[in-house]
């Protein structure tokens, strides 16, 4: 396998200010961190996640204080307990995107959040827990589990909420093409966990999160 060293020097060559741009983004919370972070926080960032896929970004946070008032502060325990009649309104709810799918995964997501939230002291205990090694594992549960919250969605739902996330972009995966890690955009079950082994074997090299590897992978491309 490539020497994460020369993966970096291609980066830096592509992008002189390398060490800028990954110090633009936030670096992942320690494990005392995520445990700290409520479990309405959770599925906040959830929400948003999945209510970004496939639309405007910009529109969702233009929206998001009307988000956070007509789901009354993403509290798991009330909101899991929703009726048809909750969800009917909310449709209805010029104060958000009204996607009738997406709020009917919201109420799915709350239960899934406060179920494990019972099983783990916390869904953030849960998730500071998990090992991030198997983050492929982790979104498998995810999607199992919730609704909605697979693929890119889930990817950018652990690495947003502080989580140590790699992304499988374009780029990151045209980079796992270059290096022979995937013959193909890694979309596989088995692609994606080879993507997953190298990326850890490289944050174990390099000493980076595996945030930063899959950043440093991306900028290598181009």
């Amino acid at each position: 396998m490539t020497p994460f060293d020369e993966i970096h020097a291609r980066a830096l060559q592509h992008h002189p200010d390398l060490d800028e741009r990954l110090a633009a983004h936030p670096s992942p919370k320690p494990a005392d961190q995520l445990r700290a972070v409520p479990d309405d926080r959770w599925l906040a960032q959830m929400t948003r996640c999945v209510f970004q896929a496939g639309f405007v970004w910009k529109v969702i946070e233009a929206k998001w204080e009307g988000f956070e008032a007509a789901f009354e502060g993403f509290d798991p325990s009330r909101i899991s307990f929703w009726s048809d009649d909750d969800i009917a309104r909310l449709v209805s709810d010029e104060r958000i995107v009204r996607n009738g799918q997406k709020i009917t995964a919201t109420v799915a997501n709350a239960r899934m959040v406060a179920d494990l939230s019972a099983e783990h002291g916390g869904f953030g205990a849960f998730m500071a827990d998990w090992p991030r090694e198997d983050q492929a594992g982790l979104l498998a549960l995810l999607k199992s589990r919730g609704s909605r919250v697979s693929g890119m969605t889930g990817q950018y739902f652990l690495r947003f909420s502080g989580w140590d996330a790699w992304i499988l972009s374009g780029d990151v995966g045209a980079a796992l093409v270059r290096e022979g890690i995937v013959d193909k955009a890694p979309t596989s079950k088995s692609a994606i966990a080879r993507s997953a082994e190298a990326i850890a074997a490289w944050a174990r090299e390099s000493g980076r999160s595996h945030s930063e590897v899959s950043r440093i992978l991306a900028l290598s491309v181009g």
